[in-house]
């Protein structure tokens, strides 16, 4: 197994000429906001201590936002009329706008006018898969000398934390734009739950990416949990017919029975269900596992298994042996996502809030 070395030094040439196009790289901020990576992740660190289960809705935010007129904040704007991104029913269940607002105002009280929120979003994505990936380390004389390690100073004793990563970590390319349109109608361009392998990979082409960052990509679901109605037709209606036995029998028959347990009809909007369960708030392997066993919660999540390419590589990893090689895959599918028709130079704005355009 290659070293962890060597896979960061793979990821980083895989993507440089991507990022190198799109203006877009990791010291953008060097002199304008050095602080700007400390400053987003204490507040993630503070945030995610209280309530773990917000790095779900983090990272999908993040994935939403990209989706739709590339990574430029749309996601994050509001209309007074309704009509905005937010507003669409695929976004009606995204959760950490308030906090995003937090983190936003922390940042400018650092660097007034200088990073946009579609950075921010960017950074705090990132951050959210490392945290969940980590072991917390109590210590009077670790030092924090790589990316992989993270000091937290104490304010009032000469106990520092440290978190020591398990899990995915990359520098996020920096420089991108906030755009001043959002458009609900344009959320059509979000691979949803129902899709099939064909619209998945033709939604995902659309954005310059492959198969590969498809099944990369769709491994986020093993944090953060869902409603039911997202994958309830799968339990009742699969085929229209709206009956006891009209399900998705490519779902494995006792996960299908907890589901529906769980999930009474098709007239449950308010339940919500782990996407990976047992480990639903830890960044891991365990969704490939879920996944070739028929237990994959979505429908886009068993369309994995109906090509040859990402079922080989679902089998591959859910033996959990290489998992050094799937952290660097997810990293480098994140940053090229997250370079999806950025808005950098001249280009749009810098938000002073996140859900307003400054004009």
């Amino acid at each position: 197994m290659a070293s962890r070395a060597v896979m960061v030094a793979v990821l980083v040439a895989a993507v440089a000429a991507t990022c190198a196009r799109a203006q877009l790289h990791e010291k953008f901020y060097g002199e304008s906001c050095p602080s700007v990576e400390d400053v987003v992740r204490k507040e993630m660190v503070r945030a995610l201590s209280l309530a773990p289960s917000l790095a779900g809705p983090l990272l999908r935010m993040h994935f939403h936002d990209c989706f739709v007129r590339g990574c430029d904040g749309s996601v994050l704007l509001d209309s007074a009329n309704k009509t905005a991104e937010k507003d669409a029913k695929p976004n009606q269940t995204l959760r950490g706008f308030n906090f995003v607002e937090k983190v936003k105002a922390a940042v400018e009280k650092a660097c007034p006018d200088t990073v946009s929120c579609a950075d921010i979003l960017a950074l705090m994505a990132r951050d959210a898969v490392w945290l969940v990936s980590t072991t917390t380390i109590l210590s009077k004389f670790a030092n924090a000398t790589s990316p992989y390690v993270w000091k937290l100073d104490s304010q009032c004793c000469s106990i520092m934390v440290f978190f020591q990563s398990k899990g995915p970590f990359w520098e996020v390319p920096l420089g991108r734009r906030d755009g001043s349109v959002s458009i609900s109608n344009e959320t059509n361009q979000l691979p949803p739950p129902t899709a099939n392998f064909t619209v998945l990979t033709q939604l995902f082409a659309a954005k310059n990416l492959d198969s590969k960052d498809l099944v990369v990509l769709s491994a986020g679901h093993t944090i953060g949990t869902s409603h039911c109605f997202s994958f309830s037709d799968r339990l009742y209606n699969f085929t229209g017919r709206v009956n006891p036995t009209d399900i998705d029998h490519t779902l494995e028959p006792q996960y299908m029975a907890k589901l529906r347990n769980k999930c009474t009809s098709l007239n449950d909007n308010t339940t919500l269900v782990e996407m990976d369960p047992g480990s639903f708030r830890t960044f891991d392997l365990a969704y490939f596992k879920n996944v070739v066993k028929r237990r994959g919660l979505f429908h886009s999540d068993g369309a994995l298994l109906t090509n040859a390419f990402t079922r080989a590589y679902v089998e591959r990893h859910a033996g959990g042996g290489y998992k050094e090689e799937f952290f660097a895959d997810f990293a480098a599918s994140m940053i090229k996502m997250g370079n999806a028709d950025v808005l950098t130079g001249s280009q749009g704005e810098i938000r002073k809030k996140c859900n307003v355009p400054n004009h």
